[in-house]
């Protein structure tokens, strides 16, 4: 290790062994003063050495070295969004082994309390998602790093889970609405894919032709699409139960064969609906206008699906492989749109013991 005088600035270099034991260094120059050149050069040595009287700013470098290779790329873009803009600016300088619960809950008042240029607040479902990214952030040094204890679970959370109410349309509704996407086929078509077969948004807009089985009137959900930073993006399904094959009504079918006939050259490979989410979303207002219905979002069709299949009798284990959730997941969410009411319940087993009284009589 060492500093060196560059004209009116220092430079300092960091010199180490890797996990591979191989020699390497690195170097950052434009230092104004010699300590703040020997400032840098101590923080990565307490680095190497998974010292935790490093600053939460290199700790989070840690993080990201063990973390991003780990996880799905859009999942990572949004937890490095948020480290960047709503955690670091706070914490970044402190020491990660000296920050309190106190310290907690003065940067949670701070984003409850920061308004937007229109005077907005955020929401309490993203108040909770930057809660749980710092509590993560603490949780990996707890676990991995000897940390003695994560000050954000100390804490508690802060907003909560759910934004809003669930919407859905009714299939009346959802008729209306298709009914004004017809002049648009691919727009007609997408929302087809998404209104009868209860599939994700990205999952729509990751599917190729390879994934039809006509035969067997199925379509295959193996993917999902996300466009970052510019990039087209596959990647996994959202959950490993989300991998699952869905059999489309017979008029879907038709529809589908139909809409890939349109299609010039077409490869298997290719994706069927080279659109983005803001087009879709853009295609929602205006057909929702047009038909008279209320504006729901892209993946209130998804609620709406499945709220047909409630409708229709069919189990939460069924839904549930059928739009790959946990069952329990499926009851949970959707338990008051269930048919089976408490009272229904209590009548059945008065009828049941009621029975049997009679046979012992």
């Amino acid at each position: 290790m060492a500093v060196y005088k560059e004209g009116n600035t220092w430079r300092a270099v960091y010199r180490y062994t890797d996990w591979q034991g191989q020699r390497k260094q690195t170097q950052k120059r434009g230092f104004p003063t010699k300590r703040e050149a020997q400032a840098w050069e101590r923080e990565q040595l307490n680095k190497a050495k998974a010292d935790l009287d490093m600053t939460f700013s290199s700790f989070v470098e840690l993080y990201s070295e063990d973390m991003k290779s780990r996880i799905k790329e859009n999942t990572w873009h949004t937890k490095e969004h948020i480290l960047r803009t709503k955690v670091l600016p706070y914490f970044g300088s402190r020491k990660i082994n000296e920050i309190q619960p106190k310290d907690v809950i003065a940067w949670q008042n701070e984003m409850i309390n920061t308004r937007d240029e229109n005077g907005k607040a955020y929401s309490p479902v993203y108040l909770k998602t930057l809660h749980n990214q710092l509590s993560a952030v603490f949780n990996h040094a707890v676990k991995y790093y000897g940390l003695h204890e994560n000050p954000a679970s100390k804490v508690g959370n802060m907003g909560k889970s759910k934004n809003r109410e669930m919407l859905f349309w009714t299939q009346e509704e959802y008729m209306k609405f298709a009914d004004e996407m017809m002049d648009k086929p691919r727009s007609f078509y997408a929302f087809e894919m998404l209104y009868w077969c209860g599939i994700r948004e990205g999952e729509l807009l990751a599917l190729t032709p390879s994934d039809f089985d006509f035969d067997k009137g199925t379509v295959t959900i193996n993917k999902s699409y996300q466009r970052l930073n510019g990039r087209d993006v596959i990647t996994d399904p959202k959950t490993p139960k989300s991998n699952r094959v869905v059999q489309m009504p017979d008029f879907l079918v038709e529809e589908m064969k139909d809409y890939m006939q349109r299609l010039y050259k077409i490869g298997p490979n290719d994706r069927l609906f080279e659109i983005t989410k803001s087009y879709l979303h853009r295609e929602m207002d205006r057909g929702s206008a047009a038909a008279g219905v209320k504006r729901i979002r892209i993946h209130d069709l998804r609620h709406s699906h499945i709220s047909l299949l409630i409708q229709l009798g069919y189990s939460a284990v069924a839904i549930a492989d059928r739009v790959g959730h946990e069952s329990i997941e499926i009851t949970y969410r959707y338990a008051h749109l269930f048919p089976t009411t408490q009272g229904e319940m209590a009548q059945s087993l008065s009828n049941l013991r009621k029975g049997e009284s009679e046979n012992v009589s």
